[in-house]
């Protein structure tokens, strides 16, 4: 199994309820992928709730394989999905490990 997690601010120029949208949005995007990759076990996209974080919201998933996280990254869903991504966040950091 490979843990994927990925971390990111929201761009300084969105409102609260933009953010709120955004993450709502980059859900609806990321997770629906799950059904569409072999080999993906869990995708959840998860924002900030705690004051304790310094990050505006995280994705949380898992694959059985390498080969199905590189499946899950070269997909058109996840590809066009990480346009809009892009567009609303900054600071990305990211971790992969094997369970």
């Amino acid at each position: 199994m490979v843990k994927h997690i990925v971390l990111w601010n929201f761009v300084e120029e969105l409102s609260e309820e933009e953010k709120k949208e955004a993450g709502r949005k980059m859900a609806s995007l990321l997770e629906p992928i799950k059904e569409l990759v072999p080999g993906a076990v869990k995708i959840q996209v998860v924002p900030n709730q705690l004051a304790s974080s310094n990050r505006d919201i995280a994705l949380i998933s898992t694959f059985e394989t390498v080969e199905a996280l590189s499946a899950y990254q070269n997909h058109p869903a996840h590809v066009e999905a990480g346009k809009y991504v892009r567009s609303v966040t900054c600071n990305r950091a990211c971790m992969d490990y094997e369970l």
